[in-house]
């Protein structure tokens, strides 16, 4: 069967949707995740939690104890004890909820990229090479070498590297961009993804992957958040919350015997209950925190995602927050890319007007990004406007690696004009071959340009030098102000470039990095990489080709670019889908994001229990040693209701921190010193007044209605 014949009938048809991105409380999350919230009672699943353990151990002992309550043999009202544990269940179950409400996030994106994928017939070729003939099979027959052909209108069957051809492909379904992109063999270019559509042109493509390890098929893993494993960060902060459990635990197990103690040698007052005591386990261990742990790391990831970038797991995430030297690559990321015309330098004798309107002849019909700016810079200082070279009766002359010049033949006869620009040397050689002079005022501006990091264009008029544009590869607009907040978090910024040493520093110092490294090869940027490594330092670095995947598998964090070769993906622990360099300083944000939010929930967590000693212990104690009373500084109702009001309070913190836990601490560019101040202020403090006002507010409810 010939490429000429019938395209294959694809099994799905239309256009592929980008993947959705959910609100925070969106409503089709809310019910699944109540729904899950109830599910995750399952022991097994509470256990992954060992704080959240200890409080559904406690919901059930509190059932058992209200039970028993209930034939007359409680040690309490049977209405108490089953508030008691009606609050700790509901304390539970919000826990639950957050967790299930991140996860469902998550689980949502990844439903929405398995509708991505698209059944489809490969054209599977006999031999690499277009034109050959080729046979149809299922796309789920297709192994790694294997050679397929795609042509104008087919989708894309799975992953692979381009080996003939150039066409344009939509990749919106992954990347949600509507613009398509060009793919082409060799070079950064070469790599194409399952589930994309081509839209011109054809591809011979190598197939990379097997069936079920398509790029696609790992996105979905990655997003699914159970899937999630503890990162280290999270690891080190649930041994913490262990500990203080275990503490409280053997404080509150202590306290029984000593309560019965007391009574006994006092002959007076009544021992604390079984049930007041786990009330007060309860809240003194750090529920909040371990309640929202699981919930913090999952939405970080979903953040991530909704970035539109892969992370391979949380601990990538985790270690761009601790991130503290960045390198980037100056081309695409710190500049624009391409070179613009920054100014007109006239040679002697000359006005810069008259530069201008050459040297926009020389470029009318230069379709370079260079000649173009030099139009458009003509057009904007002096207002010249485009000329049609046919009504010049113009010859336009390409340029050449051997003239290293461009420009046009304008007119004929004895008017005629020879306009050119190009290269300093080329220019020079060029016009004292015609025997006029080259002015040495010339030769000077072209050397302060070049030490300046730009780029010398001479210009010429039937052989007079009428003197030099320069070009400049363009720093991005707010690049410089990026990098100063980068510089106040204690995060360094190093450039990585071709350019020689003089460009590379001039550049550096336009965009305010903090260091650069010129004339880098891979295993420059290697060495540079382990070196920060060596010195207790965490990098993060972008790449989109073959020679940058070594950096990239050596670095902490890295970066690859969708639009990139198989080896910078397979070598870097996030994918960007698109490829866009400057996504790595938001990447930075996203994983400080998340390590404040953990951070600050903490503070607030472990805060908050200082109300709940005046609460709940004057309470607890107060029959067994009357003095307790003076510790009752909120003058609570009774002991009963700062019990109860305790327990209320400790389980609607959860629900009220939920969207800060899923949505994360609003991101601010400060120093660790500065940052750590307004946490201690803001969450700290904040923990410490906010649950005397609740425990007051919820007290005087209870009272109100004579609930206790």
């Amino acid at each position: 069967m010939s490429t000429t014949q019938k395209e294959m009938t694809l099994f799905t048809n239309g256009a592929t949707p980008a993947p959705k991105k959910l609100g925070l409380f969106d409503s089709e999350l809310l019910l699944p995740a109540i729904a899950d919230a109830f599910r995750k009672l399952n022991p097994a699943t509470q256990l992954r939690s060992p704080v959240m353990f200890v409080v559904y151990v406690g919901s059930i002992i509190t059932t058992l104890l209200y039970l028993q309550a209930l034939f007359g043999q409680g040690e309490a009202p049977a209405g108490f004890i089953l508030a008691i544990a009606v609050w700790l269940w509901f304390t539970v179950l919000f826990a639950n909820f957050a967790e299930a409400l991140a996860e469902g996030r998550s689980k949502a994106q990844a439903a929405s990229l398995r509708n991505l994928k698209q059944t489809v017939s490969a054209k599977k070729l006999a031999t690499p090479k277009f034109g050959t003939t080729w046979l149809p099979q299922p796309a789920t027959d297709l192994r790694k070498g294997n050679y397929i052909l795609v042509e104008a209108g087919d989708v894309i069957p799975i992953d692979g590297e381009v080996i003939e051809g150039v066409a344009s492909v939509d990749e919106s379904a992954i990347t949600g961009e509507s613009a398509p992109v060009i793919r082409e063999s060799g070079g950064d270019f070469s790599s194409v993804t399952g589930g994309t559509r081509v839209l011109s042109d054809w591809l011979v493509v190598k197939v990379t992957v097997n069936p079920g390890e398509t790029f696609l098929d790992r996105m979905i893993s990655m997003v699914e958040g159970a899937k999630r494993q503890k990162t280290p960060n999270e690891i080190a902060l649930t041994i913490l919350l262990v500990a203080l459990t275990i503490v409280f635990l053997i404080v509150t197990i202590t306290l029984l015997p000593f309560s019965l103690f007391s009574v006994q040698a006092a002959q007076a007052g009544t021992p604390v209950t079984i049930t007041v005591l786990i009330a007060l386990l309860v809240c003194l261990i750090p529920t909040t925190i371990g309640g929202l742990l699981s919930a913090i790391g999952v939405a970080g990831m979903s953040r991530m995602m909704q970035a539109n970038v892969i992370a391979t797991s949380g601990r990538a995430v985790e270690a761009a927050g601790d991130v503290d030297v960045l390198m980037l690559d100056k081309t695409g990321t710190i500049t624009l890319g391409n070179r613009q015309a920054a100014s007109f330098v006239p040679a002697p004798g000359v006005t810069e007007q008259q530069l201008a309107d050459v040297a926009q002849l020389a470029s009318l019909a230069d379709e370079t990004p260079e000649g173009r700016s030099i139009v458009v810079l003509a057009k904007q200082k002096f207002n010249i406007r485009e000329r049609e070279m046919a009504s010049l009766s113009a010859v336009f002359v390409p340029f050449t690696a051997q003239t290293r010049m461009s420009g046009a033949d304008i007119g004929t006869g004895a008017g005629a004009r020879a306009v050119r620009k190009g290269a300093a040397d080329s220019v020079r050689r060029y016009v004292e071959s015609l025997g006029q002079p080259y002015p040495a005022e010339v030769g000077r501006a072209v050397d302060d340009i070049s030490r300046r990091g730009s780029t010398p264009l001479v210009v010429t008029d039937s052989g007079r030098v009428m003197g030099v544009v320069e070009l400049k590869d363009i720093v991005k607009g707010g690049i410089k102000e990026r990098f100063g907040e980068l510089r106040r978090m204690g995060i360094k910024t190093v450039m990585i470039t071709g350019d020689n040493q003089l460009t590379a520093a001039a550049i550096a110092a336009e965009a305010g990095v903090d260091d650069f490294l010129a004339e880098a090869t891979p295993e420059d940027k290697l060495k540079l990489i382990r070196q920060y490594q060596g010195e207790g330092r965490l990098v993060a670095m972008t790449g989109d080709g073959t020679n940058d995947a070594p950096a990239l598998a050596q670095a902490d964090v890295a970066v690859a670019m969708n639009s990139g070769t198989q080896a910078a993906k397979e070598a870097g622990n996030m994918v960007d889908l698109d490829s866009n360099p400057t996504k790595l300083l938001e990447i930075v944000e996203i994983g400080k994001q998340m390590l404040m939010t953990r951070g600050a929930l903490t503070t607030f967590s472990i805060s908050n229990d200082i109300a709940k000693y005046f609460a709940i212990i004057p309470a607890a104690f107060v029959g067994t040693y009357p003095q307790l009373k003076a510790l009752d500084v909120m003058q609570l109702a009774s002991p009963s209701s700062a019990i109860m009001s305790a327990v209320i309070f400790n389980a609607l913190i959860i629900v009220v921190l939920i969207p800060l836990a899923l949505k994360g601490v609003k991101y601010r560019a400060i120093g660790a010193v500065a940052l750590l101040r307004r946490n201690l202020l803001l969450y700290g403090l904040g923990g410490i007044v906010l649950p005397f006002v609740g425990i007051k507010l919820i007290d005087m409810v209870l009272a109100a209605l004579h609930l206790v």
